[in-house]
């Protein structure tokens, strides 16, 4: 795994802030020991989530967009980690393995390419990288019949996400390639057309190659949806949507009825929990928007996602804690913090 850091107990304790009476998240966490093999600590380690982080922005320069996304993943992690280890999420059910780092593919980009078109092209072609590794470890993770948890980076990632799952869950239940679904809580469909790799289309190269069961997505913006995406969705009986003008200007159905949809149309096998950060208004993102759901809504979509559908994954891209333009926001990684432990608490209940 090239270019996958994994964490010792000290990486994990260097962000933790040790107090007496108290014990965070972060001294309970398991964790990779030193000249142990990755593929067996998962597979025999008791926790049932693995945490790692895709800080990576490739899939949003490539897509024309605002780098940063790869800033969020520390910024979680620090507010991850300090959390209270407590009675409602002891933590030992985590194990913590690292996150992936593409800083020599990025240097290579930044220094070669003789103008921005150059760039998005060579992002574009970079992102195979990207794929190759995130997919096979991802395929370790649900082949060992746990639930990985992802921060970070752009859309992108969910096709070698969905494509790693899929092809895990075959190993360990058997189940068809093509049974992952996903519920997506998104101001965008990500499903543009398969024209070179970046954020904008992840889920539509997920079904192209026959990964991607149903998909449903919650909270498009209706002035963001390309009138070809719009035919083609209309015409694919399992792809759904349900704007944000149809719960919040139209009311046509509330925001817990939309969840409850979308959890009802991909019921029927292992699906996937999407949130891109930028559907969340004012959370700093690539495509940051004034108008969109509430932290309050994204953290009822996790924890009624966690609580209904048969969860196959969790992932939260797009967001960041400062973009390229200079923009800062560092409150970002503590909402994701929120959104990762509603969600692992949810699930613990069952």
């Amino acid at each position: 795994m090239k270019h996958f850091k994994f964490y010792s107990k000290e990486d994990i304790l260097s962000l933790t802030k040790v107090r007496r009476f108290e014990t965070k998240i972060g001294e309970r966490v398991q964790f990779l020991r030193s000249g142990e093999e990755w593929p067996e600590v998962i597979q025999q380690s008791p926790a049932k989530y693995v945490v790692l982080g895709i800080p990576e922005d490739f899939g949003v320069k490539a897509n024309y967009g605002i780098g940063g996304t790869d800033t969020a993943w520390l910024s979680f992690l620090s507010a991850f980690l300090n959390m209270q280890s407590n009675d409602f999420m002891p933590g030992d059910n985590i194990l913590l393995l690292g996150h992936f780092d593409f800083g020599d593919v990025k240097f290579l980009i930044e220094n070669n390419a003789y103008n921005d078109e150059e760039k998005v092209t060579a992002y574009r072609h970079a992102i195979n990288i990207i794929d190759e590794e995130v997919e096979n470890l991802v395929k370790v993770i649900a082949s060992s019949k746990k639930i990985p948890v992802m921060i970070g980076g752009g859309h992108n990632n969910a096709y070698p996400i969905i494509k790693g799952v899929a092809k895990g869950l075959h190993k360990a239940e058997m189940i068809p390639l093509s049974q992952i679904n996903c519920i997506n809580l998104d101001a965008h469909t990500d499903y543009n057309v398969a024209d070179g790799r970046h954020s904008g289309n992840g889920f539509r190269y997920a079904e192209e190659d026959g990964y991607l069961g149903k998909y449903c997505m919650i909270g498009l913006h209706e002035n963001y949806i390309t009138q070809n995406v719009l035919v083609d969705i209309h015409n694919n009986p399992f792809i759904d949507y349900i704007s944000y003008e149809d719960i919040f200007i139209h009311e046509r159905k509330n925001f817990i009825q939309a969840v409850a949809h979308a959890i009802g149309f991909t019921e029927d096998t292992y699906t996937g929990i999407d949130l891109d950060l930028d559907c969340v208004e004012n959370v700093l993102s690539s495509a940051l928007s004034p108008s969109g759901f509430s932290a309050l809504h994204a953290r009822k979509f996790v924890t009624f996602a966690a609580q209904d559908a048969k969860v196959a994954y969790l992932y939260i891209c797009e967001g960041a804690t400062q973009l390229a333009d200079g923009r800062k926001n560092e409150s970002t990684g503590k909402l994701i913090s929120y959104l990762v432990s509603d969600f692992i608490k949810e699930l613990s209940h069952d």
